[in-house]
């Protein structure tokens, strides 16, 4: 894949992991490419149930490189734009393609989590994180907004008093407080093994109801109730006229383990 992202196909899992250790896996241009080619390579395996996404080394990532984006002023401009066929430029592609999976993302942290980075764990689904680990969204101490899709993510999950204080302070605050705030899923000594674990669980339902499921919730969570409604049903009925309803129909009638086929929601 690259000397940035290593991305490991492990039965039903895919365990992607940025692999900059000597720098925090902090995001460089090259960093930022590699991540959206590793979300590409994970959609185009239908065999894929679920994606364990973290940091090689002691750092999920420091963020955002600016030493090293900034030796390339005219590339980082450049990468403002924003491709025809593209709702994002390239640093939001790299947080935003983890949400466009039709695979459930989880993001594994430990030790810094900052500006960047933290755009990219609120793209997964679910956070595991370390008591210690340390969280901010570190714009503003460059002067900055959060603009890798941040605030789009972050409005799911706070107040906007609580978004506009962390954005406004670049607070550092650790993985405790992260999920007291309800930035992160679940917090324990051992994040990797959590993560793996509801990854596994979640890899023995039907992959198409866990893809529509995850695009469903996505799509209407800000929506009025009648739209809602109407694609739960649409979705619903794609469902029920697929192969995988009915392998789990017919194995919870036996009682069985059910031997899905491979994800046709896309």
């Amino acid at each position: 894949m690259s000397d940035r992202v290593s991305v490991e196909i492990d039965g039903p899992l895919a365990h992607v992991t940025m692999t900059r250790e000597d720098r925090l896996n902090g995001l460089d241009l090259e960093m930022l490419r590699a991540l959206i080619d590793a979300a590409a390579k994970v959609r185009a395996d239908r065999s894929v149930r679920a994606v364990v996404l973290s940091g090689a080394g002691r750092s999920f990532s420091a963020g955002l490189d600016f030493a090293s984006v900034g030796e390339k002023q005219g590339q980082m401009m450049l990468n403002f734009l924003r491709p025809p066929w593209r709702s994002t430029n390239l640093y939001q592609e790299a947080c935003w393609a983890w949400r466009r999976l039709p695979v459930p993302v989880l993001a594994v942290i430990r030790g810094h989590c900052f500006g960047g980075a933290l755009q990219l764990a609120l793209g997964a689904d679910f956070r595991f994180a370390t008591p210690d680990a340390q969280f901010s969204v570190m714009e503003a101490k460059w002067g900055l907004v959060p603009d890798m899709s941040g605030t789009a993510t972050l409005r799911e999950l706070l107040p906007m008093d609580v978004a506009k204080r962390l954005a406004m302070t670049a607070e550092v605050f650790d993985g405790t407080k992260a999920h007291e705030l309800g930035l992160v899923t679940e917090v324990g000594n051992d994040p990797h093994a959590a993560a793996v674990e509801l990854a596994e669980q979640l890899a023995t339902r039907s992959p198409d109801s866990v893809a529509a499921t995850k695009r469903l919730f996505q799509r209407v969570w800000h929506v009025s109730p009648w739209q809602a409604f109407r694609w739960e049903s649409a979705y619903q009925l794609r469902l029920l006229l697929g192969a995988n309803h009915k392998i789990a129909r017919k194995a919870n009638a036996g009682k069985a383990v059910a031997e899905f086929a491979k994800r046709t929601f896309r």
